[in-house]
């Protein structure tokens, strides 16, 4: 019975080899498989893309995923070479594989990506179109062991403070560019104008398209945007150099990522690797996250807008995963705006990142972030915080706010309404941190305690101990905390 009982799981695990990460979960989650495509293969190659890093292939990329609507979809297939162009755009039943030796290089030319209107760090607005991307479109994969680069040093703004002083002065002599003082650079005046008109980088007051058009670059997308997908699988590739975040699945059902890097330099602004928003059955798994700002985050809109949109970032997966240089290894927020519920992360390791597992808001962005399980994470050497609660989120990373000195008011108690963020039912268990500048910080508001937390088998070394202000239910068992001050 034994024997039969072992054949029958690895049958139904050579089936679906997915099904073992939503089996025996500790909330309920529908089963998530890859998708299947027809089998159809064009290369790109066969509609005048040549591969030596030069032509401009948009028109070709465009010509081929056509060709393949028109066979029912498939395999578009991307070989060796350098493959430059304009912005790709998936459509339903396409897998875009990028065969080893191939890489995608997206033009650094404003001009090539209209504007459009999108959802930008959990606030509807305008942005240039991403580099590659898919709107409603089903059963979509990009695969491969290839490249996807953004050509993103070309959209970005430099922080003087993040770079040596070789790739500081490398990066300001490029013309075009100008300073805002002698420590912050942007690329263009379009850009610094953007930036001037902009509240947490979305532009405000904008009367014309051409007041949109003279600050485009400003408005540079994230790398991978597809929006309202379903089935979605990317697999292998290794995605990297983005404008902005790295890979963006916003509103998105039943997708799965495995197996890919996805990185940024460490000076990245706003280079986050990956952040999952309003999605819904997701799987994160056997994955490396490398990025200058959040590694592996979760978000569900902000304030009014994502309210208004009321999707919750359910249904959530991350097994296996490994973060590097970043501001966070987990994350939650600070866009959480329409709920963050059902999470498990599991087996991952935090290399290096500024925090180990993040959770932020601020009051006006409501929601309620609840039934988060952690079990199984392994860190060392983090810079701030090894565990973070912070209500009073403001923007920075947490180096820049202990840089600068905050100190919020976590005293003085307002109104509770739908703007009071809510974070509740969270389980963290089986920690191990060595070396970490504090262990905990919880920091929750007077008049919204976090509320139920759970603690267990838990070892870190850091510089200090932990803080709790404004938490209740918070339940300790085997928490050992070794402070070296």
């Amino acid at each position: 019975m034994f024997l039969l009982a072992v054949m029958a799981v690895l049958t139904a695990y050579a089936d679906n080899p997915y099904r073992q990460y939503t089996a025996n979960l500790p909330f309920k989650m529908a089963e998530v498989s890859a998708p299947v495509f027809p089998d159809n293969q064009v290369k790109v190659s066969d509609f005048g893309a040549k591969g030596d890093g030069q032509t401009l292939c948009t028109e070709a990329f465009a010509k081929a995923v056509d060709a393949l609507v028109k066979k029912g979809g498939g395999k578009l297939i991307v070989p060796r070479g350098v493959w430059h162009t304009g912005p790709i755009v998936l459509k339903s039943n396409i897998n875009l594989h990028i065969e080893k030796g191939g890489v995608i290089l997206f033009a650094a030319d404003e001009t090539l990506y209209p504007l459009i209107s999108t959802s930008f760090e959990g606030l509807d607005t305008r942005r240039c179109q991403s580099p590659l991307s898919a709107l409603n479109a089903e059963n979509i994969a990009i695969t491969g062991e290839g490249v996807i680069d953004g050509n993103g040093q070309y959209w970005r703004p430099l922080k003087k403070d993040k770079v040596t002083e070789g790739q500081w002065k490398a990066f300001t002599s490029k013309p075009g560019g100008v300073f805002k003082n002698p420590k912050l650079w942007y690329p263009s005046e379009g850009y610094a104008k953007g930036d001037a008109m902009a509240d947490m980088n979305v532009p405000r007051n904008m009367q014309s398209e051409d007041d949109w058009n003279s600050i485009r670059r400003f408005l540079r997308p994230v790398m991978v945007g597809l929006v309202g997908c379903k089935n979605v699988l990317l697999q292998g590739v290794i995605f990297q150099n983005s404008p902005a975040w790295n890979l963006h699945p916003l509103m998105c059902e039943n997708i799965i990522i495995d197996d890919v890097l996805v990185r940024n330099p460490a000076y990245a602004q706003n280079g986050d690797a990956l952040d999952l928003e309003s999605c819904k059955n997701a799987l994160i798994v056997n994955s490396r996250f490398d990025a200058g700002d959040d590694g592996i985050c979760i978000k569900s809109g902000k304030d009014a807008d994502g309210r208004r949109r009321g999707r919750p970032c359910e249904n959530v997966v991350v097994d296996g995963c490994t973060v590097f240089a970043g501001h966070g290894g987990f994350v939650v927020g600070s866009e959480m705006s329409g709920g963050v519920r059902n999470i498990k992360v599991a087996n991952c390791q935090f290399m290096g990142t500024d925090v180990g597992l993040r959770f932020k808001s601020t009051r006006g962005r409501g929601g309620i972030v609840e039934n988060i399980f952690i079990d199984g994470i392994s860190m060392n050497d983090i810079k701030n915080d090894a565990l973070i609660f912070n209500m009073y989120y403001g923007g920075k990373s947490v180096a820049e706010a202990v840089a600068d000195g905050d100190n919020p008011n976590n005293k003085d108690m307002k109104p509770v309404d739908e703007t009071t963020p809510i974070f509740r039912n969270i389980n963290i268990r089986n920690i191990v941190c060595y070396g970490a500048g504090r262990a905990m910080l919880f920091n929750g508001l007077p008049e919204m305690p976090i509320d139920g937390i759970t603690l267990q088998n838990i070892d870190i070394v850091a510089k200090e101990g932990a803080e709790f202000n404004n938490a209740k239910n918070i339940t300790k068992n085997n928490v050992n905390i070794k402070v070296k001050k």
